[in-house]
């Protein structure tokens, strides 16, 4: 089991690596590289005379292939291993699933052209779900990780105002996240020259939506930050569950990360190799949210939390 754990943990943090490939491909405005074709790049399976542009998409495909394939293998190692009822064997399936919709937004985003300086609203809109998805994978690919790990599985009705709070959370974390991508495809598509002409660009009615849109990704992220640093150190964990103590340390230290390289990121005018480093900490700090709200819904935490029997009214 042991091997089979550190399996799925290699298989999280290399999707988190296709994931920032796929932010530099938008980034670097490659994402027609192999123009409307999917799953060929320019009509080739191998492309024989290959641009820049055309390298960097086909790599992304190559990259993003070789996670589909080893998230199927996860699975079919978790079937094999683990007894059913395993809560690993539902988190697998999910991953399955969700790398599967992955794709198929991926290719969407080619074939209708999606991409590289399409303006259009569609694109925003794809990039959202886009998004969403990524966010839905890599907590799957996280629970099963955990779960292969040692982790307990998850009860959602044991602690209902815990269970509320942290779904607050992700809700939250994903309005920042779909908000920090358009905010993101904003700066690609328009890049402002100097800090003032970015600021005022945010403001004029006559700037592109992408544009105008960027001054809700601060205030989100601000105030979802603080949030998740004052809440994450509050949540109820099970005495001695050094785990969930680690994930809500870093929660608290990547949410005041987050916010700093943000303001940074502004000053700097979101330069490509600062908006891979934001998405990376904003992919960290998902994943520790993931595990910190996996430790409070334990079972073992739940049942621990719950009243005694001789304290209840009908045992007084």
């Amino acid at each position: 089991m042991a091997r089979l754990a550190r399996y799925a943990w290699i298989v999280l943090f290399y999707n988190v690596g296709v994931i920032l490939w796929g932010a530099y491909v938008r980034a670097t405005g490659s994402g027609a590289g192999c123009g409307a074709h999917w799953p060929l790049c320019n009509g080739q399976v191998i492309p024989r005379a290959p641009t820049g542009e055309m390298l960097v998409e086909f790599s992304h495909r190559l990259t993003s292939g070789l996670a589909l394939v080893a998230v199927v293998a996860l699975l079919v190692w978790v079937l094999r291993a683990t007894a059913q009822g395993h809560p690993a064997r539902t988190g697998a399936w999910l991953s399955v699933v969700f790398i599967l919709t992955e794709a198929a937004v991926g290719a969407g985003l080619v074939l209708f052209q999606l991409v590289a300086d399409n303006e259009s609203v569609a694109r925003a809109m794809f990039m959202a779900v886009h998004l969403v998805n990524t966010f839905v994978l890599v907590a799957c690919l996280a629970l099963t990780a955990h779960w292969l790990s040692g982790g307990q599985p998850v009860s959602l009705g044991g602690r209902p105002g815990t269970t509320l709070a942290a779904g607050a959370g992700f809700l939250g974390l994903l309005l920042v996240g779909v908000s920090g991508a358009v905010a993101a495809l904003g700066d690609t598509l328009f890049p402002a020259q100097t800090l003032a002409e970015a600021l005022a660009s945010d403001v004029a009615p006559t700037s592109h939506l992408f544009v105008r849109l960027r001054v809700l990704h601060p205030g989100l992220a601000i105030a979802v930050g603080l949030a998740l640093i004052v809440g994450s150190r509050r949540f109820p964990l099970a005495a001695g569950d050094r785990r969930g103590e680690l994930a809500a340390y870093a929660v608290t230290v990547l949410a005041a990360a987050q916010i700093l390289l943000g303001f940074l990121n502004v000053l700097l005018l979101a330069p490509v190799w600062m908006q891979l480093v934001h998405l990376l900490l904003a992919d960290a700090l998902w994943i520790a949210y993931v595990l910190l709200v996996a430790s409070v819904l334990s079972v073992s935490a739940v049942r621990r939390a719950a009243p005694s029997p001789a304290l209840t009214p009908a045992t007084r």
